[in-house]
C-alpha cells in the first residue's frame, strides 16, 4: 500500500491475516483460487473488509504481497475492480485490463476470471449477483433478458460514468464506516444496490445497450394506451389477442407493430411482464396465511410449475423466497 494510504472499511472487517494458508483457506471457500509466490511471503498483509447488500457486495481488498487470484466458473457475480492505489490486471475469457488510477474493469460471470494485484495495491470490489443484474435490466427493458449481460471489460476513470463511480464508492466507504450513516438503512442500502447496477446498464456499454435506447421512445399511440390500460385492469382473467384488438379499436397487425415499436415486445409479452410484476409485488405485501398458490391464482397464474420456474428465471429466486422476505420486512 502507499505510504500515508490507511485501509478503508477497517470497521467493516471480513477477513485479515499474513499467513499464506490461512488466506488461500478462506478464498477456497469464496471459489477463489489464490497465489503467491514465495519471495513475495514477506509483504503479504492482506485486508478483506466489505458491505453486504441484498443483490451486491461493496469490498476494499488489499494483499500487500504480488498475488494473483483465480475465480471459478462456479461464482454466478460480475465484478467491478477498481483500483484505489498501484495497479492490477484482469482477464476475462480473452480479454486483459491493465487496471490503473486511470481504469478499472468489469468482469463476467460464470468463467474463469484471473486478477493479478500488483505488490502494494489496494482495490475496491464490487460484486453484483447474476439474480439482481438480471432483475434491474428486465425492469429497464420491459422483458426478461434470454442471455447473461455481455459488458465492455474496461472503464474509463477519468470521465463520465467511471469518475461518477469513484467518487460514489468513496463516498459509500466512508459513510459505511459510520455506525450512524443513513446508509444502514435498509431501504438506503437496497437503492444504492441499484444505483450501481442501473448506472453501469445505463453508462458501460454492454450487449442490451441497443434494446435500452429505446427508453427514449415517443409517447404511446392511443391504441397502445388502450390496450395497456385493459391488460392492467384485468391481469387477474384470461386476457386474449382478440380482446386486445377489440380494445385498441385497430386490426391486430397494426396493434402488434406499434406494441412492438413502443414497448420492444408483442402485446401478450407485455400482459405475461405486467402479470409477474404484480404478483411479485402481492409476494411482498402478502397478508398472513396468504400461500404463494393463493397469490399466484389471484394474479391470474393456473399451472404452478411453470408459473415457479419463470418466476425465478425473471427474478433469480423462488416465488416462496420473496413471500418469506416480505413476511421478515413486515415484522422488522
Amino acid at each position: 500500500m502507499s505510504p500515508g494510504t490507511a485501509p478503508l472499511l477497517e470497521r467493516q472487517k471480513i477477513f485479515h491475516s499474513r499467513d499464506a494458508e490461512q488466506t488461500r483457506a478462506f478464498l477456497r471457500g469464496k471459489e477463489f483460487r489464490f497465489e503467491v509466490l514465495p519471495r513475495d511471503l514477506p509483504g503479504l498483509d492482506v485486508h478483506i473488509n466489505g458491505v453486504y447488500l441484498p443483490g451486491a457486495f461493496i469490498g476494499y481488498i488489499h494483499y500487500g504481497a504480488a498475488v494473483t487470484v483465480r475465480a471459478t466458473p462456479a461464482r454466478d457475480d460480475y465484478w467491478i475492480q477498481l483500483p484505489v492505489c498501484g495497479s492490477i490486471e484482469t482477464t476475462t475469457g480473452r480479454a486483459s485490463v491493465a487496471c490503473d488510477a486511470g481504469h478499472a474493469a468489469v468482469c463476467a460471470p460464470m468463467q474463469e476470471n484471473v486478477l493479478r494485484s500488483a505488490a502494494g495495491s489496494a482495490r475496491f470490489n464490487v460484486s453484483l449477483t447474476r439474480g439482481a443484474m438480471a432483475r434491474q435490466l428486465t425492469a429497464l427493458l420491459g422483458d426478461v433478458p434470454r442471455q447473461l449481460v455481455a459488458f465492455e471489460p474496461s472503464v474509463d476513470m477519468g470521465s463520465g460514468y467511471g469518475r461518477s463511480l469513484g467518487r460514489l464508492l468513496h463516498f459509500a466507504a466512508h459513510e459505511l464506516e459510520c455506525e450512524d450513516s443513513m446508509l444502514w438503512e435498509p431501504h438506503a442500502m437496497a437503492r444504492l444496490e441499484e444505483l450501481l447496477i442501473t448506472g453501469l446498464l445505463l453508462s458501460h456499454p454492454h450487449s442490451y445497450s441497443d434494446a435500452l435506447r429505446r427508453l427514449d421512445r415517443p409517447v404511446a399511440p392511443r391504441d397502445v394506451k388502450r390496450a395497456i390500460e385493459y391488460i392492467q385492469a384485468n391481469l387477474a382473467d384470461g386476457v386474449t389477442m382478440t380482446d386486445l384488438v377489440e380494445q385498441s379499436r385497430v386490426p391486430g397487425r397494426t396493434l402488434f407493430k406499434h406494441f412492438r415499436d413502443f414497448t420492444g415486445v408483442s402485446p401478450m409479452r407485455y400482459l405475461s411482464n405486467a402479470r409477474y410484476e404484480r404478483v411479485r409485488d402481492a409476494l411482498r405485501h402478502a397478508q398472513p396465511g396468504d400461500t404463494v398458490s393463493q397469490i399466484a391464482m389471484r394474479c391470474g397464474f393456473t399451472h404452478m410449475g411453470r408459473f415457479a420456474v419463470e418466476y425465478r428465471q425473471r427474478f433469480g429466486e423462488a416465488p416462496s423466497t420473496t413471500l418469506a422476505q416480505g413476511g421478515r420486512g413486515r415484522r422488522a
